[in-house]
């Protein structure tokens, strides 16, 4: 990328290399390491000065090595060897999936969670829940299921760390450069990139969808930073577990039910929605209101069924790691919605409540995941036991 003035110049990939760039934006590379041999081949300097990110490595090679690598006969057979590997992969009809499950391959798989670790460069994520779902994806593209992610785009993503000289942690949060990541805004039949709505008291909010591709499957994420949004709005997905609790369940309101809005604009009608933890658990809610509403059905009989559909995964089944908001909020954020699901604001409310709950001021977000999902598992034997 060279800057003249104000006006920014990509470099021009060459023909016989132009899928480099394909490349750099499926993060198949991020378990087939060897595909990433070809840009450190180009230019190992700018590699590494990239930090070992293909998107930003693209935008900034300068043109003379791409000519350069164009010309290499070593470069260009190791070039068509990996995009020979990634086509037969991305083109197979053996997988995993087509032989165990051939009857089913219309189902699909909608998966929630707040944050996915798939590499370094892409840091959307903190800890062991992102890395779990980040190898989910990677999983799922290589069994070849028929595997839909949904999370948020955090444009500041998840704080860095660094010790100050009197040896404090000092905590730092850095923009995210949008153009040296591996996401693209989805984009309508008629060009028009997809935006969803959520409705909040007393305003509607708006987000983004993007795609990242990771191999074989799709990964959407919701970003509220856009266009009409106020800037107390666009702050929403900025950061990963930032902010106080109306911030948290707004973030969650979004994964959950601006997910499921997503999915549908989409055209995507899962067969089974999984929530990797509670965050995203506000998909019940939605599932139940459309089903009562658009069906005609009773709430008894809409449970049943979305309690079919279901899975939920617990990582951290203690307080501290589950999402408990003030009933005050649910009643903000909420208010109104069992009159659409057919049932009282006591029953909504018990939705979220356990024994263990403070005399019914909080709503859990465990527990609502728990008391509908019909499936439920913990990602340890131990999990299990709690």
């Amino acid at each position: 990328m060279y800057l003249f003035g104000k006006v920014t110049v990509i470099p021009q990939v060459p023909e016989r290399i132009n899928r480099l760039e394909e490349l750099a934006y499926n993060l198949w590379w991020s378990w087939n390491v060897e595909a990433l041999k070809l840009f450190k081949a180009i230019d190992i300097d700018l590699w590494e000065k990239c930090q070992k990110n293909p998107v930003k490595f693209i935008n900034n090679v300068e043109q003379s090595k791409l000519e350069i690598a164009v010309k290499d006969e070593a470069f260009l057979k190791q070039y068509d060897s990996i995009i020979s590997k990634f086509d037969s992969y991305q083109k197979s009809t053996t997988t995993w999936y087509n032989k165990k499950y051939p009857n089913v391959k219309d189902n699909k798989i909608a998966y929630f969670s707040a944050e996915y670790g798939l590499d370094e460069s892409f840091p959307i994520y903190s800890g062991g829940l992102g890395i779990l779902s980040g190898d989910h994806c990677k999983s799922a593209s290589d069994l070849g299921m028929p595997f839909y992610a949904i999370g948020l785009l955090y444009r500041q993503g998840y704080f860095n760390q660094r010790i100050n000289r009197d040896g404090w942690q000092e905590t730092n949060f850095t923009e995210l450069n949008i153009n040296e990541l591996p996401v693209k805004p989805v984009l309508l039949e008629n060009g028009t990139e997809l935006v969803i709505n959520v409705d909040f008291p007393g305003r509607t909010v708006f987000a983004k969808v993007w795609q990242v591709n990771i191999g074989r499957i799709k990964l959407y994420l919701l970003d509220t930073n856009i266009e009409p949004n106020s800037q107390i709005d666009r702050e929403i997905t900025a950061r990963l577990y930032g902010g106080d609790q109306e911030m948290r369940i707004q973030q969650e309101i979004f994964l959950g039910i601006g997910g499921l809005k997503a999915l549908k604009a989409l055209g995507v009608e899962p067969t089974v929605y999984h929530m990797n933890e509670g965050h995203s658990s506000f998909v019940c809610l939605e599932l139940l209101k459309n089903l009562v509403l658009n069906k005609q059905m009773s709430f008894k009989a809409a449970k049943e069924i979305v309690s079919s559909q279901t899975i939920f995964t617990t990582h951290t089944p203690v307080p501290a790691g589950i999402d408990i908001f003030p009933i005050s909020l649910i009643d903000k954020y909420f208010g109104g919605y069992w009159d659409k699901m057919g049932i009282s604001r006591h029953e909504f409310m018990e939705l979220g409540m356990s024994q263990a709950n403070d005399a019914g001021q909080s709503f859990n977000m465990g527990v609502l995941a728990l008391k509908i999902a019909g499936k439920k598992n913990g990602v340890s034997k131990l999990h299990g036991e709690v």
